[in-house]
């Protein structure tokens, strides 16, 4: 039977551990890019194309990749077509998409989102819409999140952002809390055309005249400030580019950065070396925070010239890189470890070739005082889906404590996207319930409800110190 209340649990203790612990459990969804102004002015979706593919910067680009993947044209996915026949081009393609976790996602915010359980497809796809479309004019952004018992959500936002929509929730009566994240992209990005009009822009904000790498720093420290007094404590930063294995001295950097605000364009080897260099000194500056320091190494963005050309970024034109990253990331968290400065960090792996690279770096800084300091992150976006998931968490058992993991996020930008948690939940349950069933694990129901919790919801909410 397709998705029924035991999707996914293939044993009477996974189907017992996921029922009777992990189904209820508040959400901590720690890292997200829902935007904070529709959260803060209860934004409606006209309707169920608005709300599951999105348009421009909020669009579902795991749902677009499916739909060009499948023929669809462009005009279909992100062009001029009408929201019905958008909708409907989604729904015809996807009974191909048989093993796709976006089947399997879409079918369980059907469920667990509007009560619905019919399969999609051409068929069904006219039913789904009225039937969505009529609860979601009763509907608005606090209610996906009150529905999903989200505790605690966590935005990206940029150090420049005045945080605005973030102070009229923290004054509102939603009780998500709805957290900044510091995602300094602009700053770290110095071969960019607009970067020299961004540190104008950032330096403003932060009260400092940028004429230097030092005061570069000393601005972005100050925005730390403010967004932590804003309840912010993670930061995040994309690993786009192969580090070197030394890191430059501040006079390096001080050159770099003066050559490239006297017009000079940089190699690719001198951006590397500066963005090493700024990330050593802001992870000092978020260890002075206590804040939790995440990167995200693997990403090839926009590799498709016309794609970027007549759709823009983060529109599914990406693809896995395949950068060396150890010996970098040890010599980037050994320079902050040995002055005692290295932040909470955790590795999220796009490349799912680079999982024990990065699980067996993580476990060389834990440092004895904080449980799990180093966290091999949840499967993100192209592993994220159930092999990816269940790989994820065996590797981080065979490498680290599984004990100690701050489990899953969605991050999406889609308000339908809670559900993903349940999905993960449920895998969790599986494979601690497969290991009770080989014999791999004792038949301690306590124990095993103790890491479920602890997994989903309790190792999160006491690591980020939210």
């Amino acid at each position: 039977m397709f998705m029924t209340d035991d999707f996914l649990l293939n044993s009477r203790w996974s189907r017992a551990l996921y029922h009777e612990v992990a189904k209820d459990l508040p959400i901590i969804d720690y890292h997200a890019h829902l935007p904070p102004a529709d959260i803060a002015g209860r934004h409606k979706f006209a309707n169920l194309a608005e709300l599951w593919l999105g348009t421009g910067t909020y669009g579902d680009h795991y749902k677009w990749r499916l739909m060009r993947a499948n023929g669809v044209p462009e005009r279909l996915i992100t062009g001029d077509a009408s929201a019905r026949d958008k909708c409907m081009a989604f729904c015809s393609i996807l009974p191909k998409c048989a093993g796709s976790p976006v089947l399997q996602w879409s079918h369980l915010e059907l469920k667990r989102l509007f009560g619905l359980n019919d399969v999609i497809n051409a068929e069904n796809g006219p039913r789904i819409w009225d039937a969505v479309n009529e609860q979601l004019a009763g509907m608005d952004t606090w209610s996906f999140l009150r529905q999903a018992n989200v505790e605690i959500a966590s935005t990206t936002d940029d150090p420049a952002d005045d945080l605005a929509a973030h102070e009229v929730l923290a004054k509102s009566e939603l009780k998500t809390r709805v957290l900044p994240a510091y995602r300094p992209d602009k700053a770290m990005h110095i071969e960019a055309a607009g970067f020299p009009a961004y540190l104008e822009k950032l330096g403003k904000v932060a009260g400092v005249s940028i004429d230097s790498f030092a005061s570069l720093v000393k601005a972005l420290a100050a925005r730390v400030d403010y967004f932590h007094a804003h309840g912010a404590r993670v930061s995040d930063h994309a690993w786009d580019l192969s580090l070197p294995t030394e890191l430059p001295d501040d006079a390096a950097l001080e050159k770099l950065f003066a050559r490239r605000m006297a017009g000079a364009e940089l190699t690719t080897a001198e951006c590397a070396a500066y963005v090493a260099g700024l990330l050593l000194h802001l992870g000092r500056v978020y260890a002075r925070k206590e804040w939790t320091m995440c990167f995200h190494i693997g990403a090839l963005r926009s590799v498709s010239t016309r794609g970027l050309k007549t759709v823009g970024p983060d529109a599914g034109f990406d693809a896995l890189s395949e950068i060396p990253v150890g010996e970098s990331l040890c010599k980037l968290l050994d320079g902050l470890d040995r002055d005692d400065l290295l932040p909470r960090t955790m590795l999220f792996c796009l490349n799912p070739g680079m999982n024990e690279v990065l699980a067996a770096v993580m476990g060389c800084f834990q440092d004895g005082k904080i449980a799990g300091k180093l966290q091999f992150g949840p499967a993100w976006w192209f592993c994220d889906h159930k092999d990816g998931n269940l790989e994820q968490l065996r590797t981080l058992g065979n490498y680290g404590v599984l004990g100690t993991f701050v489990g899953m996020v969605t991050d999406s930008r889609s308000f339908a996207s809670f559900p993903r948690h349940d999905y993960f939940r449920r895998l969790v349950c599986r494979l601690l319930g497969e290991w009770v069933e080989a014999g791999e694990y004792p038949a301690d129901f306590d124990a095993l409800a103790s890491l479920v919790r602890g997994i989903s919801y309790e190792n999160a909410k006491k690591y980020f110190r939210f």
